[in-house]
């Protein structure tokens, strides 16, 4: 393998954290340049040679990549994004080279260690899919870019980032090349955030970081754009005239072995005040806590719960929801409650089923407040997905992890469409589908208390959990986004 393969742009940092990564990088003979971006470098800090400080602010803004383009001359281009120390496994660079040449791939990027509280694990992260439009992906902190795609997606670059610049680098180099991950240990890498998973997934609904969502909406409109697949903000009318249901709404609660939180969930709902007949359908998925001689016995209580156990044994939450929607005492709208959750107050159903008229949509997504199991506000506190709008909200939704709750839906279009039988993601799916086709209403006041507990679904998750999610859901954006693209092309 030829010499001075590669340009690198790492962080600058602290001293020795800093030193610690340039001595890492500075004896391998593939290395021709190391630029370390930053506005200054530490005192003592010792360069080799072939090390300087760049021109570049930091990795994320859009100068910097395009100052990267301008750097490079070696056929790839490494980005480390981490300003803590860097380990590479043996090899490892000469192996990603490798790779690249062998693919022809845009960008290679690889399965690591990590580091954390001083104890190291496997870190395996997953396969780039065209619906791999979040953020948020994780590629770990190495991405070797091959240097003429990194340059034709600088020269691309039309707008000005200072938080999305990455982000639409590699949105643009993958219109062209793949983003190619090797299944293979490369590297070692630190980790600060020690935050289970339950408490990291509402990072992007934060209040303080808007300004950084505005940008990376703006960068992924610009991708969906460019590919075919952006919807224009047109809809047709939702005229709610199918009248065969024998209530104006339903509420429906998927339910298993939650003995501990589902009468709660129940007599919230039994309190709600509207000036229209509702009931109340709980699917029982074949509990064995306690939860069915529950629901028994408060069906008995008020005859506007119905009782369901489903005869399948193979559903998920999604299945679940099916055999509410299509059941005959289903009413003209289906509104969404999790068994651990409780409706903040007595007008939350009539609110919604006033939201599908006010606002003309098939689908209504509401706000939730975060609470432990005392109901106690814990931090994030209000999700309210305000960044959702009305012109460019289903163009987001590729982008972001979630839509938001509770949601509610015009029960003909949800049995046209369906639910897809899993047990995570089944409505993010559901959203995107539904907002291919039809505007999708918003109530930006808290409607329920979400309860943050042990025994959440995804409280504490896994890696090998946290892949698979991540990986349906970009399935199911891949599948959303050429399901687009040939909408456009008709």
């Amino acid at each position: 393998m030829k010499k001075s393969m590669i340009t690198c742009f790492i962080p600058s940092g602290e001293l020795n954290d800093l030193q610690a990564t340039i001595n890492e990088l500075k004896e391998n003979e593939l290395i021709s340049e190391i630029f370390i971006a930053g506005k200054a470098l530490p005192e003592n800090l010792v360069l080799p040679p072939h090390a300087c400080l760049s021109e570049i602010p930091n990795l994320q803004v859009t100068q910097g990549i395009k100052k990267m383009a301008e750097l490079a001359k070696t056929p790839y281009t490494l980005i480390y994004t981490k300003t803590l120390p860097l380990k590479l496994g043996a090899w490892a660079l000469e192996r990603m080279i490798q790779v690249a040449e062998n693919t022809g791939a845009g960008m290679i990027y690889a399965d690591h260690y990590q580091e954390k509280e001083g104890q190291l694990s496997p870190l395996p992260v997953i396969d780039y899919q065209e619906g791999s439009l979040r953020d948020d992906f994780n590629f770990g902190s190495v991405m070797v870019y091959n240097t003429e795609d990194l340059k034709r997606a600088a020269w691309d670059m039309r707008d000005e980032y200072q938080f999305a610049g990455l982000y639409d680098l590699r949105l643009k180099v993958s219109q062209r090349k793949k983003l190619f991950r090797i299944p293979e240990y490369l590297y070692t890498e630190k980790e600060t955030d020690t935050r289970k998973s339950g408490e990291k997934m509402f990072d992007y609904v934060d209040p303080k970081n808007r300004e950084v969502q505005i940008e990376m909406e703006k960068a992924c409109t610009q991708h969906l754009k460019d590919i075919g697949a952006w919807l224009k903000p047109e809809f047709p009318q939702v005229k709610f005239t199918e009248s065969d249901f024998p209530v104006e709404a339903s509420v429906i609660i998927p339910v298993r072995n939650r003995i501990k939180t589902v009468e709660d969930a129940v007599r919230s709902v039994f309190s709600q005040k509207t000036p229209f007949k509702f009931n109340l359908i709980v699917v029982d998925n074949h509990s064995t806590d306690g939860t069915t001689e529950l629901l028994q016995k408060l069906s008995q209580e008020d005859d506007r719960l119905i009782h369901v156990i489903p005869q399948r044994n193979d559903l998920g939450i999604g299945g679940c929801w099916n055999e509410g929607v299509y059941h005959p005492q289903c009413g003209k709208f289906a509104i969404q409650l999790d068994s651990d959750d409780l409706y903040i107050d007595d007008n939350v159903v009539k609110n919604i089923v006033e939201a599908f008229y006010d606002q003309n949509c098939a689908m209504v997504v509401g706000s939730y407040r975060m609470v432990n199991f005392k109901l106690e506000e814990i931090p994030p506190g209000l999700i309210d997905h305000r960044e959702w709008t009305p012109d460019n909200g289903r163009n987001n939704a590729l982008r972001i992890n979630g839509l938001g709750a509770p949601r509610a839906f015009y029960t003909p279009v949800i049995r046209s469409i369906r639910v897809p039988n899993v047990s995570y993601g089944e409505d993010y799916a559901l959203g995107l589908a539904i907002s291919r086709e039809y505007q999708i209403g918003r109530i930006y006041e808290p409607l329920y208390l979400c309860r943050r507990w042990e025994d959440n679904t995804d409280a504490s998750l896994d890696i090998a959990k946290m892949n698979a999610h991540n990986t349906y859901k970009d399935r199911i954006r891949t599948i959303e986004l050429w399901a687009r693209i040939s909408r456009n092309k008709k």
